[in-house]
């Protein structure tokens, strides 16, 4: 089901990036009305919209429904319900601090540095 789900994804994917390159922008009306594109476009000065408009809807509509049967399954194969793990996330986040602990840690002093890991003065 997850194979058959993925290729369906990726098909819809590749559809909906085609078509929306394939399409003529809103600006392109003015200039195919004076006969600037009509007679080089595949499905005529009309068809072309309508065909795309049908397809791009038709791929929009199988990629959201794809994107949803995913989440669907992960939810249900891992066992948790939607958005369990969030409301879990604050439950554990929302507990009180502490007012005893410190806010910093300290730090001791730093090592001496031996001659090998000191800088030369040559370099200087």
């Amino acid at each position: 089901m997850e194979v058959f789900l993925t290729v369906l994804h990726l098909l819809a994917c590749f559809v909906l990036i085609v078509v929306v390159l394939l399409q003529r922008g809103k600006g392109a009306d003015m200039g195919a009305m004076f006969g600037g594109g009509a007679s080089a476009t595949v499905f005529g000065s009309r068809g072309a919209g309508n065909f795309f408009t049908k397809l791009t809807t038709a791929a929009v509509v199988t990629f959201f429904v794809t994107s949803l049967s995913f989440n669907y399954l992960m939810n249900v194969e891992s066992g948790g319900g939607f958005m369990q793990d969030e409301a879990e996330a604050v439950e554990e986040t929302s507990s009180e601090p502490d007012p005893a602990a410190p806010l910093f840690e300290e730090v001791g002093e730093a090592a001496p540095l031996d001659e090998a890991q000191a800088p030369s003065k040559e370099s200087e």
